[in-house]
């Protein structure tokens, strides 16, 4: 299975922030959308970072209240790790797991398509496993 299966099952939105949108305003962003992650990007195409609720943890604990009123450029991570839609979905975990990362955005020629969470991935391989299971279920009762 491929990274494109998984987008065109949830959409391509991706909810981007610019470096300067404070944390304070991030925070809110992901407690209105119900996320955990967003793509730092000036322009809304490009991805320039990743900021997550990690991040603010981390964040908090460094700096203390006062980060809230600091640019999201301050805490996120600048080394983004991108896939495409061609990439497998054991690529992509294979890339989550080593680079301990939950979100990975999708790119093709550095424009973001979309953006997989791990979430997507765990959801994506039950699907698949229930599917197995149905058709096993079905070989074995047309067996008898």
């Amino acid at each position: 299975m491929r990274v494109s299966d998984v987008l065109r099952a949830k959409g391509p939105d991706v909810v981007t922030v610019r470096p300067s949108t404070s944390v304070r305003e991030f925070v809110e962003i992901l407690a209105t959308r119900r996320i955990g992650a967003c793509v730092v990007s000036d322009d809304g195409r490009t991805p320039d970072g990743m900021v997550s609720e990690r991040d603010i943890a981390k964040g908090l604990a460094q700096h203390g209240a006062g980060l809230l009123e600091q640019p999201v450029s301050a805490i996120c991570t600048s080394l983004v790790r991108t896939a495409t839609p061609d990439s497998t979905l054991d690529e992509l975990m294979r890339a989550m797991t080593e680079h301990r990362i939950r979100h990975m955005p999708i790119v093709v020629d550095g424009a973001l398509v979309g953006l997989v969470s791990i979430g997507d991935v765990v959801k994506n391989r039950i699907d698949e496993l229930e599917e197995e299971r149905a058709h096993l279920v079905d070989y074995i009762s047309s067996a008898g």
